[in-house]
């Protein structure tokens, strides 16, 4: 009978190199009982054996690509470019050298894991680079995770259910797919490799001997180092982090439990503030790049220095100074519970100990003096908020309790005018009531600050109605975030007009018995800040009655809305101590 090729003997099969083991694998048992290489879907690798080969060659070739970018990818958007993928990683070598030195059926299962390993320290790399992009540090293992579903709801609020739906999905299929892609990866290279034995533990021998002499001699390409251990160090970084976090709960119950005020009787407590109004207010993402940035400054200098004369036409003065945020880009109740609990709430860990626990806070300490009603005005809750309580809140009015029935402005369910014209409807206006102190929450300078709403008559404000009109005249955040400085100028247009808000509120229905402290929670997102590295916001006390203001002269805060440049700088948490303090009994 005439002989026939079988047809995965083929000279240009797609497995014609596969069924050739080098000579240095002729001894293991996965070389000698190689299975016949199979013809693909349809038979197509028989019939198209050149193309075959080709794809065959080009999976490689892309398997080779993720395994580099996966080990080479910085953690930081900032640190992405080409210089980054220009170096020899020493994971890679140390793998190889693993993998080839290993017996058959151990070597795959540990290409397995090893490529699901690289794979999730590639996931964790892209959750830093969102992380670093608006919180301005790495993705804690510990106690992030339950910021997730804060992120999904500005997803939802700033691009609609779709959206979250989309990006939900989008996550979770980028999520296996990459860790499957970076398995299957490692185990294609680890069969090149096992095939290629020679040349690959020569290359990996070179490689290493590279890395070395590049780390002792320090050598560099454009300023980033050849020899890279970036993964390791990330590991490194990270199980430090998770034992720090995992202690971090007793520290801070030690530091919970000193309270300079806890025994002070309730009759000695705030005596110098007794019969006024104290408004302790926040304006969302104001921080101190809105008063230094050469972009923003004379516009919002302008905007200050205007109310700064306005309010004293009207009998008020003003102190100012600056804050350290314990957050920066996002995170604001961290940021709101510092300042009135007197502790430095930089986790979520932080905040659920504190607001389970009897630690008393500022607006606690007014309602346990009994000589003022406390509420809270906190049109971004759009949901049950038992943390109310612990604050000291007689009533809250959150986004479906202001009588608002205008538009959202993305993520901003209520606009800031409105929100003070509810609170002046609602409680401050009202004949014959106790003295009030509010926490009031002012929420349309927050990200994505498009479309932002702009300063109406008061007596036009209605049921809110009137803000459709204003909505449909802004701007798409879509359109906005396409150009760092369109988002730039819109957050300066949102804090214009929280500022403005603010102030002409206290013209229209300040009183002689009016406080107001004001302060930002945080700075923005790196793409407003650019760069700046500072968690310092602005802080205001304003007032009628000079006496207030007589109490902390020893303070050293600059006169006017604008805090000097070089004025005093404090820590968030302690104000809290500070200002009671200077109105307690004896002050």
């Amino acid at each position: 009978m005439p002989h026939h090729t079988p047809p995965h003997r083929l000279p240009d099969s797609d497995e014609d190199t596969a069924v050739a083991p080098d000579p240095g694998e002729r001894d293991e048992p996965e070389a000698a009982n190689s299975p016949s290489p199979k013809a693909g879907w349809f038979g197509w690798r028989v019939r198209y054996p050149r193309t075959a080969r080709g794809v065959r060659v080009g999976v490689t070739v892309l398997a080779g690509a993720l395994v580099l970018f996966a080990l080479l990818v910085p953690n930081r958007l900032d640190r992405l470019d080409v210089q980054s993928f220009l170096r020899i990683p020493a994971e890679g070598v140390l793998i190889a050298g693993l993998l080839l030195a290993l017996p058959p059926k151990l070597r795959r299962a540990t290409a397995v894991v090893a490529g699901v390993f690289l794979g999730l320290l590639t996931v964790l790399k892209l959750v830093d680079m969102g992380f670093y992009s608006v919180l301005v540090r790495p993705f804690d293992l510990v106690l992030d995770w339950m910021l997730l579903e804060g992120a999904t709801e500005w997803v939802r609020e700033s691009f609609g259910r779709t959206g979250e739906i989309a990006a939900v999905i989008g996550v979770v299929v980028g999520l296996v797919a990459l860790l499957v892609l970076t398995a299957l990866a490692v185990v294609r290279l680890t069969e090149l490799m096992v095939r290629h034995r020679p040349t690959a533990a020569r290359t990996t021998l070179a490689l290493g001997t590279a890395w070395i002499t590049c780390v002792t001699l320090g050598v560099e390409f454009s300023g980033v180092p050849i020899a890279s251990k970036l993964d390791a160090d990330l590991v490194g970084n990270r199980v430090e982090e998770v034992r720090a976090g995992l202690a971090d709960g007793r520290v801070f119950q030690k530091q919970a439990s000193v309270d300079a005020f806890a025994a002070t009787p309730p009759d000695q407590l705030l005596t110098g503030l007794r019969g006024k109004d104290v408004l302790f207010t926040f304006i969302e993402s104001y921080g101190r790049v809105a008063i230094d940035d050469p972009a923003m400054a004379s516009d919002v200098d302008a905007v200050l220095k205007q109310g700064t004369s306005d309010l004293k036409a009207a009998g008020f003065d003003s102190r100012s100074a600056w804050l350290r945020s314990p957050v920066t880009g996002a995170g604001s109740w961290l940021a709101h519970s510092t300042f009135l609990s007197g502790l430095w709430i930089k986790n979520q860990q932080r905040y659920r100990s504190l607001t389970t626990s009897d630690r008393a806070t500022l607006t606690s300490y007014f309602q346990k003096t009994g000589a003022w009603r406390t509420v809270g005005v906190v049109p971004g809750v759009r949901r049950a908020w038992p943390e109310g309580k612990y604050f000291g809140l007689d009533h809250i009015y959150d986004s479906e309790h202001l009588g608002y029935q205008g538009p959202y402005f993305s993520w901003t369910p209520v606009p800031d005018q409105f929100s003070l014209e509810a609170f002046e409807r609602l409680e401050h206006g009202r004949k014959d009531r106790d003295p009030i102190m509010a926490e009031i929450i002012l929420a349309s300078s927050h990200n994505p600050w498009a479309p932002v709403a702009h300063v109406i008559d008061w007596d036009d404000l209605g049921d809110g109605s009137v803000f459709d009109r204003i909505k449909k005249e802004g701007k798409d955040p879509a359109e906005v975030w396409k150009d760092p400085e369109s988002v730039r100028a819109e957050y300066k247009k949102a804090i214009e007009y929280s500022l403005h808000s603010l102030t002409e509120w206290v013209e229209r229905y300040g009183d002689d018995d009016t406080v107001l402290v004001f302060l930002g929670d945080h700075q923005p997102v790196p793409t407003v800040t650019a760069g700046s590295t500072s968690r310092d916001v602005p802080i205001t006390i304003v007032a009628h009655d000079k006496k207030v203001l007589d109490k902390i002269s020893d303070w050293g805060w600059t006169t006017g809305l604008k805090p000097a440049e070089n004025g005093p700088q404090w820590g968030m948490d302690t104000f809290r101590d500070r200002f009671m303090s200077a109105y307690g009994d004896g002050s």
